[in-house]
């Protein structure tokens, strides 16, 4: 690791984390061209965990005043969290083993066809709803608990590399009846407690790689600044674009990165 790559992987980081694309996948691509190895390459595992927390804090930022203003949101947050968060804990382990690139490779290219697909179901189904709106605000107050339960469900397909959180939270939303805007927003603020307590689980497992990596402090500190300009950038142009166009262009996407992890990396 070096001040480049963590620029390079922060900038990464920033740009998929909230979009249906996978940053797990992204993550480990970007480190392949990078000449860098996950095998054996502690500063890599922490400076991965260290640079989340950019990203979230983008999300803070973007919706502190209305998560200090409505506190019905913080419950249907927390109730979404609920079954990532006991499944995640139960397999933790199990989930950790799944990180290969040919995982990932197969479920973006999965993930890709189900976004074409329910996004084709859902535009003839009710044409009007996942009509191209911009008042995921507003909508975000109407989300009812078990839709926000449903969501957290979904969720927990996320775990499996490559499937991206928030493309099966989004997919989650427009199942419920959400527009595209309200989906993507709820999406992002599930993130808030969702890689919250991922993050710092894994600090916490993974503590004496952390302490034996002290000196590389500097590098996880620049990588997450980083990624938090660039997601709170990411962040409001996803809503801008996806108040004019379609999910689809995220699934072509998601099918062409996993192909291009079969030929390149695999």
């Amino acid at each position: 690791m070096d001040i480049f790559s963590a620029i390079i992987l922060g900038i990464i980081e920033g740009l998929t984390e909230f979009l249906p694309v996978s940053s797990t996948g992204h993550m480990i691509l970007g480190a392949h061209l990078l000449g860098l190895s996950h095998e054996g390459n502690d500063t890599l595992k922490c400076f991965e965990v260290a640079i989340q927390l950019g990203s979230i804090l983008a999300v803070a930022a973007m919706f502190f005043k209305r998560l200090i203003a409505e506190p019905s949101l913080i419950a249907k947050l927390i109730i979404g969290f609920v079954p990532t968060g006991l499944i995640g804990l139960l397999l933790y382990k199990h989930i950790k083993e799944l990180f290969s690139p040919s995982v990932v490779a197969y479920a973006l290219i999965i993930g890709g066809v189900v976004f074409i697909a329910v996004e084709l179901l859902m535009r003839r189904k009710n044409p009007e709803k996942i009509s191209f709106e911009a008042g995921s605000h507003d909508e975000i107050a109407t989300i009812s608990y078990k839709q926000a339960f449903i969501i957290g469900l979904a969720q927990c397909l996320a775990m499996i590399p490559g499937t991206s959180r928030s493309g099966s939270t989004i997919v989650a939303g427009l199942l419920c009846g959400l527009s595209r805007t309200g989906a993507a927003a709820f999406s992002f603020l599930l993130a808030l407690p969702t890689m919250f307590a991922a993050t710092f689980y894994d600090v916490f497992k993974n503590r004496e790689l952390f302490i034996s990596n002290a000196d590389n402090i500097y590098l996880f500190l620049l990588g997450a600044a980083v990624a938090f300009v660039v997601a709170l950038f990411v962040l409001r142009a996803f809503l801008s674009f996806i108040s004019k166009f379609s999910y689809i262009s995220f699934g072509v996407y998601r099918i062409i990165i996993g192909a291009v992890f079969l030929l390149f990396v695999l």
